[in-house]
């Protein structure tokens, strides 16, 4: 399905170089022994499922000489694990939202941008905050570009602009927005304000989570002309006070039908029919369609709410294990994973990669926008659009070039999360 370019592999070219290397004396830091003891390094990379993928790990172990051991642990909990279990982690899918609850508790390292063999290919929405042509891109919420980079090698600040230290690197992106089942609509669905809109009252979905939640209803309030934000991604006391409030009026009213937490939960909402309109993510349309029903991610006037992740590298790697970290996320940006993750609609920070790894009318489907010139399959070879058929939100930077919020956690974070429970518990 996918198309590999020839090359040696990272297993036969980082054993020759350790072995090269510890031939000359250049290493004095490692053992001997460097190049025997490779095969017996397992870095254990947690994540979300739908990031910490077994076919990603099992395609590293194909090509790097140690192990990869990929845990998939839901949102909630992979917090508290990154956390309060550091120490069994090394390698870790870092939300940009959760950089701001981690950099500072000595749970990760900065990570040198030298290190990165394909830093110069990443997309400059993240490196710069701008855009391909020059233009800034806004900041409202949590931006990549805001949590970055780092002061220093010990990686517990940010700064403000480029450095030569990142808290973690670049991998999947995206620009989400409301799911919908266009066949059960008695309307077209062109804004956000259609989220809150009584023609589809219990039949309408939050996502619960503060973070993410309280934005769509925040982009929602705002273009239907409630309320005006500063940053939607930082509201004030006051503002989370409002929003709340809205909301459960709201709630009263019966619209919500369900706070989905899942994955599972939000694809058997949209597929049931129980739901017609909700917070989605773009593997969950996917999924969706996989079962023969009709599920559109909608573009909306207002823009998007922008994501993104990185792989960020624990604090108690050092010696051997951390010199097989950076071999393992220059391999993890080189383009297999990237190809893997547009299948299901996700994005590679570094996208010239993953087109090594994509078919023509794969690359053109997912990323050019332009109508597929062959049935395109999901990572797992299931059918996931007939020929012809063109991607929802067009080409890649007609969506991430329209992002108008960035998924966030506010410096009200304390208060949103104790209102957002009060919201879910009336």
């Amino acid at each position: 399905m996918s198309k590999q370019p020839k090359k040696l592999s990272r297993r036969s070219l980082l054993a020759g170089s350790a072995g090269a290397a510890i031939g000359s004396g250049a290493i004095t830091g490692f053992p001997t022994i460097w190049a025997q003891n490779i095969k017996d390094i397992v870095l254990f990379h947690a994540g979300p499922p739908v990031t910490a993928i077994p076919a990603v790990a099992e395609q590293a172990n194909k090509d790097l000489p140690f192990k990869i051991q990929m845990q998939a642990t839901e949102q909630a909990d992979l917090l508290n694990r990154f956390l309060s279990q550091s120490s069994s982690i090394d390698c870790a899918d870092v939300s940009i939202t959760f950089m701001k609850y981690l950099v500072g508790r000595n749970v990760l390292q900065a990570i040198p941008v030298s290190k990165s063999k394909d830093w110069d290919k990443t997309i400059p929405l993240f490196t710069k905050s701008e855009y391909p042509d020059g233009r800034k891109a806004p900041l409202q919420g949590t931006a990549p570009y805001k949590v970055l980079y780092a002061t220093d090698a010990s990686g517990q600040k940010f700064h403000n602009g480029p450095t030569e230290w990142l808290t973690g690197i670049p991998t999947v992106t995206n620009a989400d927005t409301l799911g919908i089942r266009p066949d059960l609509l008695s309307r077209p669905v062109t804004s956000w304000a259609d989220l809150l809109s009584p023609d589809f009252k219990g039949k309408a979905a939050l996502q619960d989570q503060p973070t993410v939640g309280v934005i769509d209803v925040a982009m929602a309030l705002e273009a239907r002309g409630d309320m005006k934000y500063v940053d939607k991604g930082n509201m004030t006391k006051q503002e989370i006070d409002q929003t709340i409030k809205v909301m459960m009026d709201i709630k009263k009213s019966g619209h919500f039908r369900a706070f989905w937490t899942t994955f599972d939960q939000s694809v058997n909402l949209m597929a049931s029919g129980e739901v017609v309109i909700q917070s989605m993510w773009s593997p969950a349309v996917a999924g969706v369609r996989s079962r023969g029903v009709a599920c559109t991610y909608q573009s909306l006037k207002e823009g998007y709410r922008g994501w993104g992740y990185t792989l960020g590298a624990m604090k108690h790697l050092t010696g051997l294990k951390l010199e097989c970290f950076y071999e393992y996320m220059n391999w993890y940006t080189s383009g297999f994973e990237g190809a893997f993750i547009a299948r299901q609609g996700y994005y590679s920070a570094q996208p010239e990669n993953a087109r090594k790894f994509l078919t023509p009318a794969e690359w053109d489907y997912w990323y050019g926008g332009k109508p597929a010139a062959t049935d395109i399959m999901n990572p797992y070879g299931k059918l996931m659009e007939k020929a012809g058929n063109v991607r929802d939100g067009g080409a890649f930077w007609e969506r991430m070039g329209n992002v108008g919020v960035w998924n966030s956690v506010m410096d009200e974070d304390r208060h949103l999360t104790r209102k957002w429970n009060e919201f879910i518990t009336s």
